[in-house]
């Protein structure tokens, strides 16, 4: 058994929208060590499809199950077919929800430059709806399939781009701003089932998904400068803190905006 290995975990599964790289690809490792079996929804052409495999193969080899999906997570048609599989497998013991998904449009609100052009309406709602409403949607479905326990837990991966302006960020802006109104509303209403919903915001980190942004290396550059750590935040750090709140310590914490960034937010 691995280091991290915890009998709290073991038997449970968690599910990760997102996986196969990034902050969902170090969680759904870390909770694998930790005693997890995984379930991870992932959204890759051919050429991806290799590092997903290498991604289950690890889980597997500590010893725990991986059924992933090759799938837009936002389609209805697709999340019910995923979840009549989750249900046989996991049979109610869906302990951890993570909202990690990254596909959104990168464009001005307003057209500078007819090259770019502007954000367009259809744009906007999908950027929306995989970002930030596709939880809610998920979440709702797991409940009417009796699939997420009791005492569960729920995260949603949210960024310091929900209050800060940042270029062509507009649309992504409001669906982390959604995601983290999600996450209390989530809060309120499943804290009778003693299952809890927080948003993470984790401090600037290198990605795949930061690495589109435009401004990117500038972006890197400050934060580093400016962290009290003198680095940035790593998708691991994130992971070790999902797999710390998820115990029965932390029942009691839900309905925030939690930070893991090494302090960056807090200094100018």
């Amino acid at each position: 058994m691995s280091k991290a290995f915890t009998p709290f975990f073991e038997g449970k599964w968690a599910l990760v929208l997102g996986a196969s790289s990034g902050f969902g690809e170090a969680t759904v490792l870390k909770l694998a060590e930790s005693g997890l079996n995984i379930f991870g929804v992932h959204m890759d052409r051919k050429a991806g499809q290799a590092h997903v495999d290498e991604i289950q193969a690890k889980i597997k080899g500590l010893g725990r199950e991986a059924v992933f999906f090759n799938m837009n997570a936002a389609d209805d048609e697709k999340r019910k077919e995923a979840l009549v599989i989750m249900k046989e497998k996991a049979k109610g013991k869906l302990h951890i929800v993570l909202h990690s998904l990254a596909f959104g449009a990168l464009k001005p609100f307003i057209e500078t430059d007819p090259a770019e052009g502007a954000l367009t309406k259809a744009q906007f709602e999908m950027t929306l709806d995989v970002m930030a409403n596709s939880l809610v949607y998920w979440v709702q479905d797991l409940m009417k399939e009796g699939l997420l326990a009791n005492g569960g837990r729920i995260f949603a991966m949210t960024s310091a781009g929900s209050s800060t302006v940042w270029k062509s960020y507009g649309a992504v802006s409001a669906a982390k701003a959604s995601l983290e109104s999600y996450c209390r509303q989530l809060a309120v209403e499943l804290a009778p089932r003693g299952i809890t919903a927080n948003a993470i915001l984790a401090g600037v980190t290198d990605t795949p998904a930061l690495r589109k942004i435009p401004g990117n290396v500038q972006m890197i550059e400050a934060a580093t400068a400016r962290n009290p750590f003198g680095r940035l935040t790593k998708p691991q750090d994130v992971a070790d803190a999902i797999a710390a709140f998820s115990l029965p310590h932390f029942s009691f914490m839900t309905g925030n905006t939690i930070r893991i960034d090494g302090g960056e937010n807090v200094v100018d």
